[in-house]
């Protein structure tokens, strides 16, 4: 039988109710022909409440037992699933990672997946099980203890056992219809993306866009695994979402698809910095070290020997930037001080078709700068513009791209 990946994330599994509206989906792709794996993750809130149940218990705590705690969340989910199948006659059993097993890295709360053997769930389809209902988010490390993989892992998990049972499809459920041309919070004129390629997304979900893990998308990109996304909440429609894929599966590149902004963004600035070989490992290196996630870097042009280095980061992860580049300073580090901007938020366009387009840099700092927008740094890449502008300015900066670049046109 082809196999397909369901995932359910946690507002869809949020209440029994919700848990057997799913499981009428699953039970429906298994009267297709399906053999099913689903994945789920825990029911919505559940894992921030063990989180802080863990937090409350030992602020220092071992990431070994914090795994053992967030983990059972999704065994929780998992069950219900496998016994709400059941009760509709679907033969179905639970898998917890371990069980898969799902091999993964030692890094405790940010593992990464190492392995998914194939056997023991297709030895089970081969005695009559049509759906393995696996708790997403978790695997087992060479130690033999219990993983977890990060935020939003549930989505890496589903996306990993597409690949590795050579899925038709994985289809990802959540509480939204598809991937938008922009946040429909910011205007209503955004639309639904019936396609979008790999690139695209891995952009937008960098930069902002919280339909999909970054990860997730990395790792469909690299085995071809074609997602889909779609609302657990809306009726039955086999062409519903959005379906993410090969840039070769859409028949004409949009020059630009979507626009991302993130607010929670910081500029940070070190001045007067000694212009000489190794300056720049010698200010990244420490920011590495510390698990520092810097985005743009902009140098400016020495004078006499000094040059200001600026870059950009999370602005949760200021203080441990300040304190990095602190303790390199006193270990020799050459610059006069670090100013910490955290009132910024990064705009981006996105699209394949920039590719073979020109122009489209240009038109975005014209639109910005006729909205009386200042640019304070810029970076590109092949397909994404991206600026730091006044986080004051983000719905106006997103509202005037959307309209210049016509996407409330996106089909």
């Amino acid at each position: 039988m082809p196999v397909l990946v369901m995932k359910f994330g946690g507002t869809s599994v949020a209440t029994l109710d919700r848990i057997r509206r799913a499981a009428k989906r699953v039970g429906r792709e298994v009267a297709n022909g399906y053999d099913v794996i689903v994945i789920v993750s825990a029911m919505s809130g559940e894992t921030n409440k063990l989180v802080g149940f863990v937090g409350e218990t030992s602020p220092l705590y071992d990431a070994r037992e914090y795994d053992a705690v967030v983990s059972s969340g999704e065994n929780v989910t998992a069950g219900l699933m496998a016994l709400t199948l059941q009760e509709m006659d679907v033969p179905a059993r639970s898998w917890q990672g371990w069980q898969v097993p799902l091999q993964t890295t030692s890094a405790h709360g940010q593992a990464r997946i190492v392995d998914i053997p194939t056997d023991n769930i297709s030895a089970k389809f081969g005695e009559g099980m049509k759906v393995a209902v696996v708790a997403g988010f978790q695997g087992i490390s060479p130690e033999g203890r219990i993983t977890t993989l990060g935020r939003g892992g549930s989505d890496t998990t589903a996306v990993a056992f597409a690949a590795a049972f050579d899925a038709e499809r994985c289809d990802i459920y959540t509480d939204v219809d598809g991937v938008y041309t922009t946040d429909p919070r910011i205007t209503d004129k955004a639309q639904k993306l019936e396609k979008i390629a790999f690139e695209e997304m891995l952009e937008l979900a960098s930069l902002g866009a919280k339909v999909l893990q970054t990860r997730s998308v990395e790792l469909a990109m690299r085995y071809k695994v074609k997602l889909r996304v779609l609302s657990s909440f809306e009726e039955y429609d086999p062409n519903a979402g959005t379906l993410i894929c090969a840039e070769e599966d859409i028949v004409e590149s949009r020059v630009v698809s979507g626009v991302a902004a993130s607010r929670e963004e910081a500029k940070m600035t070190l001045t007067s910095v000694a212009d000489q070989p190794g300056i720049a490992a010698a200010i990244f290196g420490p920011l590495a070290d510390a698990g520092i996630n810097v985005d743009m870097i902009v140098q400016n042009i020495s004078d006499e020997g000094r040059t200001d280095m600026t870059f950009s980061c999370p602005t949760d992860q200021v203080k441990r930037a300040e304190k990095a580049l602190a303790d390199a300073k006193a270990a020799g580090l050459d610059f006069a001080e670090l100013i910490a901007d955290t009132g910024v938020a990064k705009i981006s366009v996105v699209g394949i078709g920039m590719r073979s387009q020109s122009g489209v840099a240009s038109k975005m700092f014209k639109v910005l700068s006729e909205e009386g927008i200042n640019i304070k740094v810029i970076a590109t890449s092949e397909i994404k513009i991206s600026v730091l502008v006044d986080r004051k300015y983000t719905e106006l900066a997103v509202q005037a791209l959307h309209d210049a670049f016509e996407l409330d046109k996106v089909a």
